[in-house]
């Protein structure tokens, strides 16, 4: 059995090492078989790695992308809110430069303002007022009180013809307001 035991030793050495009679171009043969086995086994661990690596790359560009676009937008969008307030701000300007222009010009020509107006409705609804007074306290009265009557309404005449020349607090007056003033 010992024979058999240093026979097997003897194989297994001659194995493991390189045959003292191969050629050394065949050893260069070997080697090169050798990496390239060695190669495609890391290879594709290697090519995975590299994949995931360029997943995770891609990803975090894409996310510093977005957070730079969203930067942009923001941006941006304060820029036109803060360029669209300046904006209005002028045309603003211009309007009522505008309006007072008018204004001016409309008073020039002797055409009344708002205000002249609202203060003449307002004179007409308490002359209607009164008036609506009188008649209804002439209508209560007996026709038997005919003397009296003209006597009120030649008082009530006077008051009015004052009241509708006398320019009223805050009114302007117009041109034929001022004529018609100088003809009474």
């Amino acid at each position: 059995m010992a024979k058999s035991d240093d026979s097997s030793r003897d194989k297994a050495t001659t194995k493991s090492q390189p045959d003292s009679q191969t050629p050394p171009a065949q050893h260069v043969w070997l080697a090169g078989l050798g990496a390239m086995a060695k190669a495609q086994e890391q290879g594709s661990k290697a090519i995975e790695a590299l994949v995931n690596d360029g997943l995770a790359f891609q990803r975090k560009s894409q996310a510093e992308a977005q957070q730079r676009l969203h930067e942009a937008t923001e941006r941006l969008s304060h820029m036109a809110s803060d360029f669209g307030q300046q904006t209005s701000g002028r045309v603003d300007k211009l309007e009522h430069l505008f309006e007072d222009r008018v204004a001016k010009a409309l008073h020039r020509l002797g055409m009344p303002t708002l205000l002249d107006i609202q203060i003449l409705n307002d004179r007409i609804a308490q002359l209607e007022a009164q008036l609506a007074a009188l008649s209804g306290a002439a209508t209560r009265k007996p026709a038997s009180a005919s003397a009296s009557a003209p006597a009120k309404t030649k008082a009530a005449a006077p008051r009015k013809s004052a009241t509708a020349t006398a320019p009223t607090k805050g009114a302007k007056t117009t041109k034929s307001a001022k004529t018609a003033k100088k003809s009474a």
